[in-house]
C-alpha cells in the first residue's frame, strides 16, 4: 500500500466532506413517507450515495422506489461486493447532544454526528479507498460493487429487494463493525408482546427494538411514590416539570450489557409500587435487569458466539394495548425455535400475546475461508499485529444477506463504540487508516 499512500492521502478531506454532507440528511425511518417506503430522508441519503460515487468516476444506479442504489467499477464477470447502509437509527433525546446530531461537528480529530460511525462514514471511507486505487490507475480485474442499502436499522427490506432484483456478488464485505473481522453473527430475533390495556399507564418510551433505551420519561400518577421506591433500588432519575425520567445509558442491542435500560429499571420500580401493566409485571418479574434473561431461557450460549442476549427497546402502553418490543441475539449453534417457545411460554403465563416482528438468520463463514484468509493477512499486513482473530458478534450486520460475505471494520481494537448513542463520533486518523486497510483488501480481491 505504499505505493498508494499519496492517492490515499488525497482522499482524506473529500471522504471527511462526503461524511458530512450524508450526515445532515436524517435518514431514518419514517414508514411510507412522502410516498417512499422509508420516508424522504432515507431516498436523499441514498440520491446522495450515488452522487457522491458518480462525481467519483463509478457507474451508479439508484433504484427509484426507494429501496436501495449501487456504485460499481471495473470490468468482468466475477464481482466484489462491498454492501453498507444510509438509514440510521433515531437520535435519541437532543438533550443528549453536545451538538445537534444532523449537524456534523469537527473538533479534536474527530467528526460528530449521527450516522458517521454507523455506516455513512465507514462505506465512504470504503468508497473513496477504491477511489485511491483509481487514481493510482489499478485495474481492476474484476467489478467492485458498493451497494447501498435503505432499511438495515429496522427490516432490511433494501436489500432484500436488492437481491430480488439484481446481481449478487460472489463475495464481499461490509464495513459496519470490527477489525480484524467477523466470521460469525448470531441470529437475530426481535418479538412484541402485547395485551389490552386494563388501566395501565399511558407510554411511549424507547427508539428502537435494537437500542438500550437510555431514558424512560414517566408522568402517570403515583410519582412521589415511584420516586420513592426509585431512590430505594439505587436508580437513577430526574425530577422534571412533565414528570420523572429514569435514567439508563443508551447502546447497541447486540451489546446490552455495555448499557443500562432505563425502560427495565422503571418496569421494576412501577412493579413493586402496585403497577398492574401486565408488560410492567413481565418485565420486572422475569428478565428484569439480567441481559441474558436466564429467568426465562436458562442458561444459553456456545463456544463459537456467547451468551444470549435480551434488549427491550420499546415499550408502548395506549388506552387500548400495551405492546413491549424485545431483540434478542442468539448464539449461532443454539435451537433458535426452542427458545422463541420459551419467550412465548414465558409472556403467555401473564397474558400477554406473542409475535414474530422480525429476525435474521446467523452468519458463519469458516476461518479458512479463501475471504477470511485473505482479509485477515490484509489486516495484519496493514497494522502489524500478528495476533489479531476474527471475532464472533451478537450485531446483526448486511454481511449475512448474502454468502461468502463477513463484517469488516472500521472499529479498530479497543477504539470506542459509538453507534446508536448520543455523540456519536468516529477518529479520522483511525478512519483514514480504515481506508488503507480497505484500499488493499479491494485491491487483493480483485486479484
Amino acid at each position: 500500500m505504499k505505493t498508494f499512500d499519496k492517492q490515499l492521502q488525497a482522499q482524506h478531506r473529500p471522504m471527511t466532506e462526503a461524511t458530512k454532507d450524508l450526515v445532515r440528511i436524517p435518514s431514518f425511518l419514517v414508514e411510507g413517507g412522502d410516498g417512499y417506503p422509508f420516508g424522504k430522508a432515507v431516498h436523499e441519503a441514498l440520491r446522495k450515495a450515488t452522487d457522491i460515487a458518480a462525481d467519483l468516476g463509478f457507474r451508479t444506479w439508484y433504484d427509484d422506489k426507494g429501496y436501495y442504489a449501487w456504485a460499481e467499477i471495473g470490468q468482468g464477470e466475477d464481482m466484489i461486493g462491498v454492501i453498507g447502509h444510509m438509514d440510521v437509527v433515531p437520535p435519541g433525546n437532543p438533550e443528549y447532544w453536545t451538538t445537534p446530531p444532523f449537524q456534523p461537528d469537527e473538533r479534536e480529530g474527530k467528526l460528530y454526528g449521527r450516522g458517521v460511525q454507523d455506516d455513512k462514514g465507514p462505506m465512504m471511507a470504503a468508497l473513496f479507498a477504491t477511489k485511491a486505487l483509481m487514481d493510482a490507475g489499478v485495474s481492476f480485474n474484476k467489478r467492485v460493487r458498493f451497494i447501498f442499502g435503505g432499511d438495515e436499522e429496522n427490516q432490511w427490506r433494501g436489500v432484500e429487494r436488492y437481491f430480488q432484483h439484481e446481481e449478487t456478488p460472489g463475495m464481499g464485505f461490509t464495513p459496519d463493525a470490527e477489525f480484524p473481522l467477523i466470521f460469525a453473527e448470531k441470529h437475530i430475533l426481535q418479538v412484541v408482546l402485547s395485551a389490552p390495556n386494563q388501566g395501565a399507564p399511558i407510554m411511549d418510551l424507547g427508539d428502537a427494538f435494537n437500542a438500550v433505551p437510555g431514558e424512560a420519561p414517566y408522568n402517570g400518577p403515583h410519582q412521589d411514590e415511584l420516586a420513592a421506591k426509585l431512590d430505594e433500588l439505587g436508580f437513577e432519575y430526574e425530577r422534571t416539570d412533565a414528570g420523572i425520567r429514569v435514567l439508563g445509558k443508551a447502546a447497541h442491542a447486540s451489546l446490552p450489557e455495555k448499557g443500562v435500560n432505563a425502560i427495565c429499571r422503571l418496569a421494576i420500580a412501577l412493579d413493586a409500587i402496585g403497577c398492574q401493566a401486565r408488560t410492567i409485571r413481565f418485565l420486572a418479574q422475569t428478565a428484569g435487569m439480567d441481559y441474558h434473561a436466564e429467568a426465562i431461557f436458562g442458561p444459553v450460549a456456545d463456544e463459537v458466539s456467547g451468551k444470549l442476549t435480551f434488549n427491550v427497546g420499546r415499550l408502548i402502553i395506549t388506552e387500548g394495548e400495551e405492546r413491549l418490543g424485545i431483540d434478542m441475539r442468539i448464539p449461532v449453534t443454539a435451537d433458535k425455535e426452542e427458545v422463541a417457545g420459551k419467550l412465548r411460554e414465558a409472556a403467555a403465563r401473564f397474558g400477554l400475546a406473542y409475535q414474530q416482528t422480525g429476525g435474521k438468520g446467523s452468519l458463519y463463514v469458516p476461518l479458512d475461508h479463501p475471504l477470511v484468509k485473505t482479509l485477515l493477512a490484509v489486516y495484519r499486513d496493514v497494522t502489524g499485529d500478528e495476533n489479531a482473530r476474527p471475532l464472533a458478534i451478537g450485531g446483526g450486520t448486511y454481511a449475512r444477506a448474502m454468502d461468502n460475505c463477513v463484517a469488516f471494520g472500521p472499529n479498530f481494537p479497543g477504539s470506542p463504540e459509538t453507534a446508536h448513542q448520543a455523540n456519536e463520533y468516529i477518529i479520522l486518523e483511525e478512519m483514514y487508516r480504515a481506508m488503507e486497510i480497505y484500499a488493499e483488501a479491494i485491491y487483493n480481491l480483485t486479484r
